[in-house]
């Protein structure tokens, strides 16, 4: 997907995909990850999310990588920080406090940017790929993240004839697809989700599930 679409939303302000509180199987199932406190965590396509915040409450410091500077400004302005800024590359990297978040391409990101950390939280990036963008993402990150990089993966799955994504439905199929040949995928947790999201169903769907995957190299 051409990222001029994701830059147009935030500047649009047209962000449904902003979530107003911490997801709740974040909060479930990250302790699964069995991470240090105070060990550094990677968040692809993190928004503004205000996960981010429940990272960095459990210790963490939390490396994302973002389009848009909008919503990178909007995160630290919500939080009331003042962020340093440099440029490495192709990106703007802005930091204060517990948090360094890289506005890029994710696809142009390097891997010594992500080098030292310990875990990976997706929540918003595999689902806000279209299929033929998913196996290009996927590859990115088994090049990025240290072997040793435990992830919690959230994933949407739907009936893909109802609805046209952002966020698009990645069936357990896909998961498989996609990592199965270097990390073992363990699905935590499956939950129907059309009451959570209750817009979808204006777009057409009439059952939505979401779930939680642990996924560790193998």
């Amino acid at each position: 997907m051409d990222p001029t679409f994701w830059r147009e939303r935030w500047q649009k302000q047209d962000i449904g995909f902003h979530q107003p509180a911490i997801h709740a199987l974040l909060r479930k199932h990250w302790s699964r990850l069995g991470l240090d406190a105070g060990s550094p965590v990677f968040v692809p396509l993190c928004g503004k999310s205000l996960d981010m915040v429940w990272l960095a409450e459990q210790g963490h410091r939390v490396v994302g990588a973002e389009l848009s500077e909008i919503a990178i400004d909007g995160f630290f302005a919500e939080r009331g920080l003042e962020p340093s800024v440099r440029r490495i590359g192709n990106f703007v990297v802005k930091s204060a406090a517990a948090y360094e978040l890289w506005c890029g391409d994710i696809f142009d990101m390097p891997a010594d940017a992500v080098a030292n950390v310990a875990g990976v939280y997706d929540r918003a990036a595999l689902v806000a790929f279209p299929v033929d963008l998913q196996e290009r993402y996927a590859g990115k990150l088994k090049e990025l993240i240290p072997t040793a990089a435990p992830m919690l993966l959230i994933t949407l799955d739907y009936d893909a004839e109802k609805m046209t994504g952002p966020p698009f439905a990645v069936p357990r199929a896909q998961v498989d697809h996609l990592f199965a040949d270097s990390y073992t995928v363990t699905e935590l947790e499956r939950r129907p989700a059309l009451d959570l999201n209750p817009h979808f169903r204006q777009r057409g769907l009439t059952a939505l599930d979401e779930s939680a995957y642990l996924l560790r190299r193998s």
